[in-house]
């Protein structure tokens, strides 16, 4: 079959998330020090945008290479559960940043541990069991009446994805209004005690509000075209509408190890251990908390 361009365009972002991701898989697998709560939530969704990138290869490859109906809906249910398990740890990381501001005194407490550990494995069950549902006959081989605008998902398939999304959306924009709520109150007390001026609590504050705007921009930018094409779209219409609802919202999973990863100085410094061997810090690195934002 002639090669489309729009699955060339998915296949490179593909390329591009697993490369990223799977370095910073590698850096927190390599540094014993990366093992604090906050680590093993990126690398939760590290693994996941690793997963979805491959499995957006192998869908390629597949697609081009060996057609078959049955290994269309292995890599689409592999899709599924990969990208559903990179929404979840998100959400997953958010709670923590929640968590880390809301109960600081008792963050590095083993609860905390268990607490992570517990939400990151309902967050992988969850997905797994979402991707398994079209694997298990929820999918419309046969019947092509019943196909949504990503075949071959059912209509009723992708809605319950979809609203499963909005759902986490919104527990996201709840949860990271309340953390704006806490930094704004956090920043002004430290204002008040070194009595800074009205303009630096007001930069402080601006930082962080902003720095959360574009963690939930980012993400709402890049899912909710899709999002909302899966409960509207028809698949009678023109498959370009998915191609470009679609193709964004890979886009998150290459933007979030930059959120994520690379901004912070712990996985900065292990980057440099890993590739060189010989980095000496001449400043002191602190491993920052989920509330530093």
């Amino acid at each position: 079959a002639a090669l489309n361009p729009w699955d060339v365009m998915l296949c490179v972002s593909g390329t591009a998330i697993a490369c990223e991701n799977a370095l910073v898989v590698a850096i927190i697998c390599y540094s014993p020090a990366l093992r604090t709560p906050m680590f093993v939530l990126v690398g939760s969704l590290a693994t996941a945008d690793l997963l979805a990138g491959l499995g957006l290869i192998l869908n390629f490859v597949f697609q081009y290479v060996i057609r078959s109906e049955t290994v269309s809906l292995l890599t689409v249910g592999f899709l599924v559960a990969s990208f559903a398990a990179s929404v979840s740890s998100l959400l997953a990381i958010t709670v923590d940043r929640y968590l880390s501001l809301y109960n600081a005194l008792t963050y590095y407490s083993e609860r905390t541990v268990l607490c992570i550990h517990t939400m990151l494995a309902g967050a992988w069950g969850v997905s797994l069991c979402l991707g398994l549902l079209p694997v298990l006959g929820w999918n419309c081989l046969h019947d092509r009446t019943a196909c949504s605008v990503v075949r071959p998902l059912t209509k009723s398939n992708v809605t319950l994805l979809s609203a499963s999304f909005f759902l986490i959306f919104l527990i996201m924009l709840h949860l990271y209004i309340e953390i704006c709520k806490i930094v704004c109150r956090h920043a002004h007390q430290i204002a008040l005690q070194q009595h800074f001026l009205a303009a630096s609590h007001y930069v402080a504050t601006k930082k962080g509000v902003s720095t959360l705007a574009i963690i939930l921009g980012t993400f709402g930018a890049s899912w909710l075209p899709f999002a909302i094409y899966c409960v509207v779209g028809d698949p009678d219409y023109p498959s370009v509408y998915t191609y470009a609802t679609l193709l964004p919202a890979t886009y998150n999973s290459m933007i979030n190890p930059i959120i994520y990863a690379y901004r912070n100085q712990e996985i900065q410094r292990s980057m440099w251990v890993l590739f060189c061997g010989c980095f000496q810090a001449k400043v002191s690195f602190r491993s920052r908390s989920p509330s530093d934002v």
